[in-house]
């Protein structure tokens, strides 16, 4: 697959084998009196963030290598834009992005990524699709989940690695929105899991999976595991992912000031030191560029046609400190995110606008006996803790008369349909809107939580499983989500479904009037 004759289309190469997408072992390149070594393609390929006139394309070296990426609208590669990324150098552990521009909106676009080291030997060729934003309304897929290598639960070899991701790669989607725990950096991997029913669950080792991550080479080698799987690489390399971070990419629960407990194994238990090193890590290894968000961090919003906007939050780093969550105001987004969610919900002119949300507005996450992961308190009346900010947006989006407005989250290990309304809220200065739920991808389900009554949420449709815990030998307790939007009659069409591809459960909704 892989090479500058790739002569597949966009569905043959999201179904193909694997193993082309596996960079090959650095040899020498021979020359009069000369032996060179070749950089090598690692991890695979992987395009995040598309625009209306391109994306941006990640790559990683095992040697200081200069990414070269060139793109074309056939397979032929007859007429190809060349861009020139950055030295890819151990000081951001052999990774790098480009951002490709200046091309048609809504094109599939053809890219072929390679390296050139700094004595002049080239990489093989890796090649991959993905498609530009439209510029006039069209048919969108857009899928989304979380939860990767959770519990225990890593690269099944047995399973042929984590099948979820060539599930998804049938489906043909445009986006893919990564809701969080993309890794379990708090979570060590074994060779074999007993399952309460004797039956075994086999990993895929590695040395990073042995304990958890306190390092950051540690950090480093989470991304580095998930990528040796052979679906995910795959799937990277075809679809335009949006990223965002949960707890799990740090350690369980982490929020800023926090101390890992101490009966948790860690040395360093310092919650914002452990962050500082998987923030770097996490921005390494995700093709996501900081300087695009609006805080050099990670929430911005990813405009993708006039049918939507899909504003990708960060519920972590302004998060205040887990607790009764009960006090007269709360952060979960901090006072410079809140705004701008309001504001840029008011100026979007998207037919729909999609909140990515890492953590589930109305459901009830405990932090142990007597604390709150997330906005929900278990506390019924007027919005307390972190519901304030949450309310706060919400009333705002009444007052500004912003339509159309579709929450997504993962988090909790199942997934679920949610109808929030005034009518049965105990805080009613708000529309009545829809949050689904995913995940999740390849970890432990769980599930469900309960619904707190203070934003009025009825679960219309939960899947989840009988037993907590249960692995990914059951597929059909893994989810990813579909969000799928009609380009003539604007219609968005939203989907449940398990690991192998399967709808559980579908909801169509169509725009309000204006």
């Amino acid at each position: 697959m892989a090479g500058p004759d790739f002569t597949m289309s966009r569905r043959a190469l999201l179904r193909a084998t694997a193993l082309g997408m596996v960079a090959a072992p650095a040899v020498a390149a021979c020359g009069p009196g000369l032996v060179r070594a070749r950089p090598t393609l690692t991890h695979g390929i992987a395009v995040g963030d598309p625009r209306s006139d391109g994306a941006l394309i990640w790559a990683r070296s095992d040697r200081p290598a200069t990414l070269i990426v060139e793109t074309a609208a056939t397979e032929k590669f007859s007429d190809v834009k060349r861009f020139t990324g950055p030295l890819l150098t151990p000081a951001t552990d052999g990774t790098g992005r480009v951002r490709v521009n200046g091309l048609p909106a809504g094109q599939l676009v053809h890219y072929r990524v390679r390296l050139e080291g700094e004595d002049g030997a080239s990489s093989e060729t890796l090649t991959g699709v993905f498609r530009t934003a439209p510029a006039t309304p069209a048919d969108l897929s857009l899928l989304w989940s979380g939860d990767v290598a959770g519990q225990g639960y890593g690269i099944n070899p047995d399973l042929g690695g984590m099948q979820v991701f060539a599930a998804m790669a049938a489906r043909d989607p445009h986006l893919f929105l990564h809701s969080g725990d993309s890794i379990y950096a708090d979570n060590a991997l074994q060779e074999s899991v007993t399952l309460p029913d004797g039956r075994i669950w086999r990993n895929l080792t590695a040395e990073a999976k042995n304990a958890p991550a306190e390092t950051l080479d540690q950090f480093r080698g989470n991304y580095a595991y998930n990528l040796t799987d052979d679906n995910y690489r795959r799937f990277n390399a075809a679809v335009a992912q949006v990223v965002q971070w949960d707890d799990h990419e740090t350690t369980n629960n982490w929020y800023p000031g926090g101390t890992v407990a101490a009966d948790k194994g860690y040395t360093e238990r310092n919650m914002d030191t452990l962050a500082t090193r998987s923030w770097q890590a996490f921005h390494e290894w995700m093709p996501l560029e900081p300087k695009e968000a609006v805080d050099g961090r990670l929430y911005r919003k990813i405009a993708y046609g006039p049918l939507l906007d899909v504003f990708v939050l960060d519920m972590r780093t302004y998060k205040d400190a887990n607790g009764a969550n009960t006090a007269a105001l709360g952060s979960v987004f901090g006072p410079a995110q809140t705004k701008w969610l309001i504001d840029g919900l008011r100026d979007s002119t998207a037919t729909w606008k999609i909140v990515a949300a890492d953590l589930p507005l109305g459901l009830i996450v405990p932090d142990g006996k007597t604390a709150f992961e997330g906005p929900a308190n278990a506390a019924p009346g007027a919005p307390t803790g972190r519901e304030t900010e949450i309310a706060q947006v919400l009333s705002a989006i009444k007052a500004n008369g912003v339509r159309d407005v579709v929450w997504l989250t993962a988090d909790v290990h199942y997934t679920a349909a949610h109808h929030y309304s005034p009518a049965r809220a105990d805080f009613t200065d708000f529309d009545e809107f829809w949050e689904f739920v995913s995940g999740p991808l390849n970890a432990g389900a769980f599930g469900p939580n309960d619904l707190d009554p203070t934003f009025g949420p009825e679960a219309v449709f939960v899947h989840a499983p009988p037993t907590a815990n249960t692995s990914p030998l059951d597929a059909q307790y893994q989810h990813f989500g579909e969000v799928r939007i009609d380009g003539r009659s604007a219609a968005l069409t939203v989907n449940l479904c398990d690991a192998t591809g399967k709808v559980l459960f579908s909801k169509q909704l169509t725009r309000a009037e204006k």
